[in-house]
C-alpha cells in the first residue's frame, strides 16, 4: 500500500487520467474530489463488496450454467 500526506487543496495522479484532489479535511473526515473517465466505474469500498458478493451469489444460483462458462472459458485459450 502506497501511503502519501496531502493538504487541502493538493492533489495526486493515478496513471495519466485519474486526478485525486483534497477537497476538505474536517475532524477524522476527508472529502476527495476524483476526476477519472466515464468508462473507468469509481464505487464505495462497502457498494463494491456488495456488488462481488452478489455476483458470487449469481454465479452459485445454478452451477450448470457456471460450468458452462467455465467450459468455454477454457476452450477460448
Amino acid at each position: 500500500m502506497l501511503i502519501l500526506s496531502r493538504k487541502t487543496g493538493e492533489s495526486l495522479y493515478i496513471g495519466n487520467n485519474i486526478k485525486i484532489t483534497v477537497l476538505e479535511c474536517k475532524g477524522k473526515t476527508v472529502r476527495l474530489g476524483i476526476e477519472v473517465p466515464g468508462e473507468i466505474p469509481v464505487f464505495r469500498e462497502e457498494i463494491y463488496k456488495n456488488i462481488l458478493e452478489e455476483n458470487k451469489k449469481s454465479l452459485l444460483q445454478d452451477k450448470k450454467d457456471f460450468l458452462k462458462v467455465l467450459n468455454l472459458w477454457d476452450r477460448s485459450k
